[in-house]
């Protein structure tokens, strides 16, 4: 038995069933927009810690480097190292002319000896 179906037809739905169907709808409805809101959440979540980590990894490889720049206390040591190594090849010279004094000392005592 077929039904015909026309702007006529009429269907009796009980009133409980369609405040289940719109209830039902609004539940699903509010579940979807949760789950997207969480999908979004953590893929901007995710996107900032990648953007983080490229930008760490960065600093990590560049920094040694010195091409981010340095620290004023870097500086600093850098410049006592320079004195440093100055007041240490002075220091190397006077040794220098000490061991050949030394030297001229022992060359003029052997020939004071000698005579």
């Amino acid at each position: 038995m077929v039904a015909k179906v026309s702007e006529n037809t009429e269907v009796a739905i009980p009133l409980r069933t369609i405040i289940a169907l719109l209830i039902a709808v609004a539940t699903g409805t509010a579940g979807y927009f949760s789950l997207t809101e969480r999908v979004n959440s953590i893929d901007h979540s995710f996107q900032m810690m990648d953007m983080d980590l490229k930008k760490n990894t960065e600093f990590r490889i560049r920094w040694p480097r010195g091409e981010l720049g340095s620290l004023p206390a870097d500086s600093r040591q850098d410049l006592l190292i320079t004195n440093l190594q100055e007041q240490i090849d002075r220091i190397e010279r006077r040794l220098e002319k000490v061991d050949d004094l030394q030297v001229r000392t022992k060359l003029i005592e052997q020939k004071l000896r000698e005579e």
